[in-house]
């Protein structure tokens, strides 16, 4: 029992160096790529400051180091189990009465742990930063002029105009129709200026413009103007309005469940952010596939010339899953499939290959 522990201990250690290892070479190529890609999207809007660029790339990484996570975890495995392959470490391990299953255990719990870790601490971090990235791209790259957000106190919308902006509130929407009820506009001067109030009982979006029934308009130093009918113009669609609103990437794994039910009282589509949700639920079943994969590769005592065979395999499984993973998630953002079934099948999937190929490894 103390050799298989002490074993356990040894081949949890090389797991978690490799993981670390191949985990830092990923996220620094991306690191490299994604700033050279914000040069070249910046230049061609006018260019920012180069700490800009630098700072943008920094708040996207942890968000993107998140996607090489499972890489990380099917790369490092592979490694581990290379090397105490290579120096006929799981032989004497075998020839003690370990099994395979005594061996991979240890990587496939810290795998889990390493999921776990990843939902519900990685990525409220990576989401608040995602979130500052995303506010530094509307600002220096798309020249977003118009800003939504939807919360229990109603909808918060922002656009900018030519004498400066205006604020609305509205209590409640039909999103069916785009009207807004108990509507509020603040327009501001550059400079933040006040210079008027208009409140409406409804408003709906037309084309191009607001029309408000049974308008007030408060100006500073003036008596209120009664209008039965009144139009504000507008750039925004019912697309990019709904668009506009926090995407689930942006938002704490804690936060969604609520965002989800403060999208759905409002009359919008959650499908986006629920399965978002579920599919950070299925991570860390997912991780624990990655690490069979990467056992199923390199249990096996090794061949003359096997090695590239070996690497080519693992890099072409990880691609296939990843590949499969998208593919069923826009499934399911597209309604093909139910929810449920898009966030967890690749894993369960995986897992369940995993398994039976493990089986018939250890039975080799």
């Amino acid at each position: 029992m103390r050799t298989r522990s002490t074993f356990s201990a040894y081949v949890s250690r090389q797991f978690l160096f490799w993981f670390a290892s191949v985990l830092a070479v990923l996220v620094g190529l991306i690191f490299l790529f994604d700033t050279i890609e914000l040069l070249r999207r910046t230049a061609t809007e006018g260019g920012a400051a180069l700490d800009v660029v630098i700072a943008m790339a920094l708040f996207k990484l942890p968000h993107m180091g998140q996607k090489a996570i499972p890489f990380a975890v099917l790369f490092g495995g592979m490694m581990a189990f290379w090397r105490l392959n290579r120096y006929y470490e799981l032989v004497v391990a075998r020839a003690s009465g370990i099994s395979a299953w005594q061996i991979l255990m240890p990587v496939v719990i810290i795998s889990a742990l390493i999921g776990i870790v990843k939902v519900t601490v990685v990525t409220p971090f990576s989401s608040a930063l995602l979130l500052r990235y995303e506010r530094l791209e509307a600002q220096h790259i798309k020249r977003q002029s118009s800003l939504a957000a939807l919360s229990s106190g109603g909808l918060w919308l922002r656009q900018s105009t030519e004498e400066g902006h205006y604020v609305l509130h509205a209590d409640t929407i039909s999103p069916q129709e785009m009207k807004l009820s108990k509507v509020i506009f603040f327009f501001f001067q550059e400079g933040d200026k006040f210079v008027r109030r208009i409140d409406a009982p409804s408003a709906q979006l037309k084309r191009g413009r607001w029309e408000l029934s049974d308008a007030r308009i408060t100006e500073p130093n003036s008596t209120p103007d009664f209008r039965k009918a009144h139009r504000i113009s507008t750039i925004l669609t019912r697309e990019n309005i709904q668009d506009s609103f926090a995407p689930p990437e942006t938002m704490s794994f804690w936060a969604l469940p609520a965002f989800i039910d403060v999208l759905e009282n409002a009359g919008f589509s959650a499908l986006r952010h629920r399965l978002y949700w579920n599919s950070q639920l299925a991570d860390p079943l997912l991780l624990c596939a990655m690490a069979l994969f990467a056992a199923i590769f390199t249990l096996r005592p090794l061949r003359r010339g096997g090695t590239a065979k070996i690497v080519a395999a693992g890099v072409a499984t990880g691609f296939l899953l990843y590949f499969v993973t998208d593919v069923v998630y826009a499934l399911g953002l597209s309604t093909r499939i139910p929810t449920l079934l898009a966030a967890w099948s690749p894993a369960v999937v995986s897992c369940l290959v995993g398994t039976s190929m493990m089986f018939h490894v250890e039975d080799g």
